[in-house]
């Protein structure tokens, strides 16, 4: 019963996505969502540059990558720590000034690192995690109702702008690690995406989690 339930919302999900892309390839981002503004964004990410970098390329491999981020997952993540649903011990020093910021003001911040360029990662040369990686990204692993994160985030790990799935690849291991981890312990809870995301980490080993983290960081077209 769960590996049917798990089936039926990757289902889901991946009709969803359909359902977006073919109702207007022009549009950047779906109805209803508007882009930010890039220069007005780049006078508003001072308090960011410490942890994310001054072009979105964070230095410390816990700290994510903005860069190249889509801007509707970017928008809703900053909602979420302004709003109190999501927690983060290293967000906390920003909290306040997320909170004296407008909407559109997270949304020009969104529209700033999405207009930079990610830098690609290097996963580690280990025949076995590579292996054990790209397996699970590609593939999934029904037996464990861990369905494919092609799915959601493309054979690439582009994500999908339309959806507001994130971008995964050149992403920090760290983070991408403590991630994982969070949704699996559910304490990483905020928005429905989570509820998805908690359902298959919830299911994943730490050895699987280190070597999904090592294959995404190492993605690239």
């Amino acid at each position: 019963m769960k590996l049917f339930l798990v089936f039926i919302t990757s289902f889901t999900l991946i009709f969803n996505i359909n359902a977006v892309e073919n109702s207007s390839h022009a549009e950047d981002m779906p109805h209803g969502f508007k882009s930010g503004n890039v220069d007005k964004g780049s006078e508003l990410v001072a308090s960011c540059a410490a942890c994310h970098g001054g072009d979105g390329n964070s230095m410390n491999s816990d700290w994510p990558k903005l860069a190249g981020q889509n801007q509707r997952y970017i928008y809703e993540q900053l909602q979420y720590f302004k709003d109190g649903e999501r927690n983060n011990v290293l967000m906390m020093a920003v909290i306040p000034y997320l909170q004296s910021l407008k909407d559109d003001d997270l949304l020009d911040i969104a529209a700033f690192y999405s207009s930079k360029k990610s830098t690609v990662g290097k996963a580690k040369d280990d025949e076995e995690l590579l292996a054990l990686g790209a397996s699970l990204y590609r593939s999934g692993d029904m037996k464990k109702a861990i369905p494919a994160c092609t799915a959601c985030h493309s054979v690439y790990g582009d994500g999908n702008s339309l959806a507001g799935f994130p971008s995964l690849a050149g992403q920090q291991v760290g983070y991408l690690v403590s991630t994982l981890k969070e949704y699996r312990s559910k304490e990483r809870n905020a928005g429905e995406q989570a509820l998805v995301m908690q359902s298959i980490a919830q299911n994943l080993s730490d050895e699987e989690i280190d070597a999904l983290a090592n294959y995404m960081h190492g993605l690239y077209k």
